[in-house]
């Protein structure tokens, strides 16, 4: 039996002392999977994320990375097994080019880069026609294209998508759930939190709902999409499936 790629297991962490955001939730990524990560305002998505990231914390829990214990090791040891990751805001460097971006992201094995750039750039060829453009005057579902790209610059078995349409039109988040799509088809696994819970459940294999920082429900995409208790609760009638 295929075993995961990713597993985070009874996690707890917070940014307050004292305070926990999670409290004991977890899940599990298997290799070509989408998995998403949906729930309320506050219920802890992102920190969750942070925390497989080496971001924040881990007060209690673990994190496993094909069955090794990576529980707190810092960002750029996970890069470098594996393990990319693009953040919501701030998530392109904008006085640098779009190739210079793209440079950024094989820093720790910059001979792949033009190999890497020719891979990404048939992903994205946005970024091909804007190689000398500044990131900070692209559009924000430019800059979200570029912050995808330069995570896949390494190689990442997984990919971990923080709220990627996040104040993005209706055209652009189609676009980057049609590349999410994409890069999961060229061998990827991905683990995305995303607010616009219909759209993300529609492309993932399995789900995750949180609430107060813990797993309220989980299931297939489809389940999930046609679960009442979950429309009532987590996605509202707007989101039911007609």
């Amino acid at each position: 039996m295929t075993e995961p790629v990713l597993v985070a297991d009874e996690v707890y962490a917070g940014y307050v002392p004292g305070v926990d955001i999670l409290r004991g939730c977890g899940l599990d990524l298997y290799p070509g999977e989408i998995v998403g990560v949906i729930g309320p305002n506050g219920a802890g998505k992102s920190t969750l994320v942070k925390a497989v990231f080496g971001l924040l914390r881990v007060r209690a829990g673990t994190v496993r990375f094909h069955g090794e214990d990576l529980t707190n090791r810092p960002a750029h040891t996970l890069v470098s097994r594996g393990l990319g990751y693009v953040p919501q805001r701030d998530n392109v460097f904008g006085p640098l080019t779009v190739e210079e971006n793209l440079r950024m992201g094989t820093y720790l094995r910059p001979k792949e880069f033009t190999e890497r750039r020719n891979f990404v750039e048939e992903l994205f060829p946005v970024l091909g026609a804007r190689r000398d453009q500044k990131a900070s005057s692209m559009s924000g579902g430019e800059r979200q294209m570029l912050a995808m790209g330069r995570a896949l610059m390494m190689r990442p078995e997984v990919l971990l998508l923080d709220e990627p349409s996040a104040g993005l039109s209706p055209v652009y988040q189609d676009q980057v759930f049609e590349r999410v799509r994409q890069i999961n088809s060229a061998g990827v696994a991905v683990l995305m939190v995303e607010q616009n819970a219909r759209r993300c459940l529609q492309i993932c294999d399995r789900g995750y709902v949180l609430d107060q920082g813990t797993n309220a429900y989980t299931g297939t995409g489809s389940h999930l999409l046609h679960d009442e208790k979950v429309v009532e609760l987590y996605l509202g009638t707007l989101a039911r499936v007609r």
